[in-house]
C-alpha cells in the first residue's frame, strides 16, 4: 500500500514588511523544494523572474550550479522534500527570493493534518495583503513606495502609479484567484482520493 503524505499547514510571511504580507497553505509533506518554490511564487504573487534559495541553520539549499559548488554550506535541493527540513510543529526555514532585493520569507510549520479524501493540494487557506511589486527595491524600497502612494501630493506619486499600471493595491488579496492559479499549475500533486 502506498503511504499517503501528511498535509503540512505552513505560514509564509515576508520579513520587514508592515503591515504584514503572509499566506497560509496546506501542502503535502512530500513536496519537493523545487515544487515548493513554484507554490510560494504562485501563492505570494511573485513573477518568478529572479533567483531563489532556502536557508536553514546556516545551510543554503538551492539549484546546484557552479556559483554554489564551492560553498561548504550549500546543498542542491533537487531531491530534497519539505518533510526533510520541516519535521515537527514550529520548525521553520527561510525562503529568499530575488538575491538582489533579498525578500526573506519565514516559513513555519504550524500544524500537521491527515489529508482529506477529496481535497486537492496545495491550497491557500488564508492570507493578507498583496505581494510587493517585483524590482521595487526590497523591503526598504517597498516601504518607501507605500509612503509615496499614500501621500497624494508627493511629486513622485504619478510616476510611481504609472509604473504600477494604476491598478496595484497593497491591501488586495484574492484567495480564490490564488487557488485557481494553484490548480492550473502542475506541482506534482494529486487529489487525495482513496
Amino acid at each position: 500500500m502506498i503511504k499517503v503524505p501528511d498535509i503540512y499547514q505552513i505560514k509564509i510571511e515576508l520579513r520587514e514588511i508592515k503591515p504584514s504580507v503572509w499566506r497560509r497553505l496546506l501542502v503535502p509533506d512530500d513536496l519537493f523544494l523545487h515544487d515548493l518554490h513554484k507554490v510560494i511564487q504562485t501563492a505570494m504573487g511573485w513573477e518568478n523572474t529572479h533567483m531563489h534559495q532556502y536557508e536553514k541553520n546556516g545551510r543554503i539549499f538551492g539549484i546546484g550550479d557552479e556559483d554554489y559548488s564551492n560553498m561548504p554550506n550549500f546543498m542542491d535541493y533537487t531531491s530534497i522534500r519539505l518533510k526533510d527540513i520541516l519535521k515537527k510543529r514550529d520548525d521553520s526555514f527561510q525562503y529568499v527570493y530575488d538575491l538582489g532585493d533579498y525578500w526573506i520569507h519565514d516559513v513555519v510549520l504550524e500544524d500537521i493534518h491527515e489529508p482529506e479524501n477529496t481535497a486537492i493540494y496545495p491550497v491557500c487557506v488564508d492570507g493578507e495583503r498583496n505581494c510587493p511589486p517585483e524590482d521595487c527595491g526590497g523591503p526598504q524600497g517597498y516601504q518607501q513606495m507605500l509612503k509615496v502612494l499614500n501621500h497624494p501630493g508627493h511629486p513622485d506619486r504619478e510616476e510611481l502609479m504609472e509604473w504600477l499600471d494604476y491598478d496595484w493595491d497593497a491591501d488586495e488579496f484574492d484567495i480564490d484567484y490564488v487557488n485557481s492559479l494553484l490548480l492550473e499549475d502542475d506541482f506534482g500533486c494529486l487529489p487525495m482520493i482513496d
